[in-house]
């Protein structure tokens, strides 16, 4: 509402009393407020957490502040991100698991409550700026194109201005970048010297730098959300190069060690036990020295990638001291869930060839090695790596045993906490950094916000612990699910168990189908048994019964109802973004469109065709493209010829050229394929070209890819950004003619879906 008038309105301005509304601005000596949010990263992978990774600038945060050993997320990234920005807990906030796979069901729609506020949305009223660097996926996927509503995107969330990537994952040599609401082109290549990490950093110094030279007193919020060190496992090959070696132990003895440095440093209690290895895992030395000599190198990129990331973390934190702010800013630094096991067995140089059952060999990924890290690769580790990341806990990301919910939690502040490099135990989640932070600064949440009624907010302040190293923690029941798994922490005990999750089941025996009364519940008593390693359920059954009526008594209340533990699933009868709809139309020098939203060529016989203008000089460049280097399609002109290359997952490429030049003047370029034979997924077919509706030429293209091109690259029309998808080219080779328009028709029939499938490729996004 707007400020009552003060003044007097008189008849003219002689006779009238002028009123200026007083400026908003923060209490003296507020203090700036910095989160970063790291992903993928275990409990046990960063130093000052025990880890084999060197971070030392995250380490020098601990050394000057406060880490809390018993900190929790809820397993995976957007719902962990949405706890941390509202202080309410997930499925409150509509997000169960991750945009990409909602239903219909109010705490999974991905649709997060105007009623739940957004830090940013608390802060600004009260003088503050507030600036979005690095990974958001929190928008529903619908939602995430140029054609969709902008009030779930970062600045209609309370942030001022925002550059990073909108979905769970990037390349981190080519990034799909978003700056405020709108795409934008990486500014340089990899070949110049470009990665994703230092130009966040980048960003979030320059937006500082642009505060402080026009208000030099504004307190600001910073969230700094790092693609690092979610797959692919990017770094530049220095960084890599530090960790040659360092790995070749293993991740047995990696665990081992990495549990001694945790006790050391007094991250676990003296009496934690290490959980043991479990089956489904290889022992190290069962393996092949291929094997091992894969996925040592495999696991020396990602600590390059993390070390790398720490390292342009220092450079946001070095900047902040320079201005002189560093002590006066509380930094909170988290991972936003366990390790990631989703390399599997085995690990990846390519995920589109795994997400498209196409398996890598070790001799194919043993050819590659030293790419690994490289613009060449789409990598990840195996997750024997992630096991020994989440020392000393069972499981990982995606599931609420601890290995899956605890991460490691740093807070910095020193101009407010006394202790330095200490360690606290209090149990707290994901849920109470922001209530903390508003204790801290001494705002309190507003009732209304943008006129909605503000929902309570779930977290409690652990401010008080700041200098009570002995206090009693206020978050004393927290419930967890994920995509069926479920838990409940109640007062030092903890009921847990593993249903099992579509696609990633790791014992051959687990039914993620099954219903969820025969789910097999374990009983731990946390506060003495840190690391769940003794099962009391048999012991105490009457404990056991507490807490699972106390999980359905809290599932209830948050919106938990009905367990789903189905993924793509869960979306049947969901409206899709583009309906059924079979002819789209793309004009050249618009923003590249989001997979979800493009036509999907897929599994289908298509046709397209180009409307363009030929000078007499000749023209070349690119008139469609989907995907790059990892897989995908373009159709372009390059020596005066019409051209389609087809890229079936950087294996194998397909190429048609036109029998003859292209004539001057306003042409169509067309393009159809047939698919042929009852392959319903991948089938190969024939690819003609059609000059001004004549036949060009024509050719085979064998196989085809199923479900993915390759995550993150999108549809293009007069270019092709990013990783290539021909090496005819290099990109953008944007079209130098007049491209008026391109067609795509897809085929009446409706291609085979496999939700399966479909699934472990969303949530390979997380």
């Amino acid at each position: 509402m707007p400020q009552e008038f003060k003044g007097v309105i008189g008849r003219v301005a002689t006779e009238s009393t002028p009123w200026w509304p007083e400026q908003v601005r923060a209490r003296e000596g507020s203090p700036n407020v910095v989160y970063i949010v790291l992903d993928d990263v275990g409990y046990g992978q960063i130093s000052c957490f025990g880890g084999l990774c060197e971070t030392p600038n995250l380490d020098r945060l601990a050394s000057r502040g406060l880490r809390y050993r018993n900190f929790h997320t809820t397993a995976l990234c957007s719902p962990t991100r949405t706890c941390l920005l509202t202080g309410r807990n997930h499925h409150a906030n509509a997000m169960a698991s991750i945009v990409e796979v909602p239903s219909g069901f109010p705490g999974y729609n991905t649709e997060i409550p105007f009623e739940n506020g957004f830090l940013p949305e608390m802060l600004t009223p009260h003088g503050y700026a507030a600036y979005a660097v690095g990974k958001w996926h929190l928008t529903p996927q619908a939602e995430m194109n140029m054609g969709a509503r902008k009030d779930r995107w970062p600045l209609g969330r309370g942030f001022e201005r925002f550059y990073g990537f909108m979905g769970g994952d990037t390349n981190q040599w080519h990034p799909e970048l978003v700056y405020d609401n709108h795409p934008i082109e990486q500014p340089r290549s990899p070949e110049e010297g470009y990665h994703l990490t230092e130009d966040l950093a980048d960003h979030a110094i320059e937006f500082l730098t642009d505060l402080r030279n026009a208000a030099p007193e504004k307190p600001f919020f910073l969230y700094f959300c790092t693609g690092a060190c979610h797959a692919p496992h990017h770094a530049p090959k220095e960084w890599i190069e530090k960790y040659r070696g360092r790995f070749d132990m293993g991740w047995d003895k990696a665990r081992d060690v990495v549990f001694e440095r945790q006790k050391a440093l007094g991250i676990l209690p003296a009496d934690t036990e290490l959980t043991p290895r479990p089956h489904w895992i290889a022992a190290w030395d069962s393996l092949s020295d291929d094997e091992r000599r894969l996925y040592a190198r495999m696991m020396e990129v990602y600590a390059g990638f993390m070390s790398h990331t720490d390292h342009h973390i220092g450079r946001v934190l070095d900047f902040i001291e320079r201005l002189g702010e560093l002590d006066n800013t509380i930094v909170v630094a988290i991972s936003d869930n366990g390790a990631s096991a989703e390399g599997g067995p085995h690990g990846s140089v390519n995920e589109a060839a795994f997400f498209n059952r196409v398996f890598e060999s070790i001799g194919e990924n043993l050819a590659r090695i030293d790419e690994l890290g490289g613009p060449n690769t789409f990598n990840h580790y195996p997750y024997g790596w992630a096991w020994a990341g989440n020392t000393p806990f069972q499981r990982w990301k995606r599931e609420v045993h601890e290995g899956g919910v605890a991460d490691p939690c740093i807070v910095h502040w020193p101009a407010g906490i006394a202790a330095r490099g200490d360690v606290r135990g209090q149990y707290i989640h994901a849920v109470d950094i922001s209530p903390t932070v508003l204790d801290a600064i001494g705002v309190d949440p507003p009732a209304v916000i943008k006129g909605h009624a503000q929902s309570p907010i779930h977290g409690s302040s652990f401010a008080h612990t700041f200098g009570e190293p002995e206090a009693a923690s206020r978050h004393e029941t927290q419930y967890y699910e994920m995509l069926g798994n479920r838990a409940i922490y109640h007062r030092g005990w903890k009921a847990v168990t593993y249903h099992g999750t579509e696609g990633m089941i790791y014992d051959g025996v687990t039914d993620p189908s099954k219903h969820f009364d025969e789910d097999k519940w374990e009983l731990y008593h946390v506060d003495n048994d840190f690391s769940e390693s003794k099962d009391l359920a048999g012991e105490y059954p009457e404990k056991l019964r507490e807490l699972q009526a106390l999980w359905w008594a809290e599932a209830g209340r948050y919106q938990v109802l009905p367990i789903d533990a189905r993924t793509v699933a869960r979306a049947i009868g969901r409206p899709r973004i583009s309906g059924r709809r079979r002819h789209f139309t793309y004009f050249p020098g618009g923003a590249p469109i989001e997979t979800a939203a493009a036509a999907n060529v897929k599994n289908r016989s298509h046709a397209i065709v180009a409307e363009a203008v030929m000078p007499e000089s000749g023209a070349e460049g690119v008139l469609i493209s989907e995907g790059g280097r990892f897989g995908g399609y373009s159709l372009y002109v390059q020596g005066g010829r019409l051209v389609y290359t087809y890229n079936f997952l950087g294996r194998e490429r397909w190429t048609v050229r036109s029998d003859r030049p292209i004539p001057a003047g306003r042409v169509e370029l067309g393009f159809a394929f047939e698919k042929y034979g009852d392959r319903p997924f991948g089938p190969g077919g024939t690819a003609r070209l059609y000059i001004n509706g004549e036949p060009a030429g024509e050719g085979e293209i064998k196989r085809t890819v199923p479900f993915l091109f390759s995550l993150g690259e999108a549809l293009q029309c007069g270019r092709d950004d990013g990783n290539p998808v021909s090496e005819d080219y290099q990109s953008p080779f944007e079209f130098t003619g007049e491209l008026r328009r391109v067609i795509i028709e897809l085929d009446a029939t409706e291609p085979p879906r496999d939700l399966e499938q479909e699934a472990q490729i969303e949530m390979a996004r997380q």
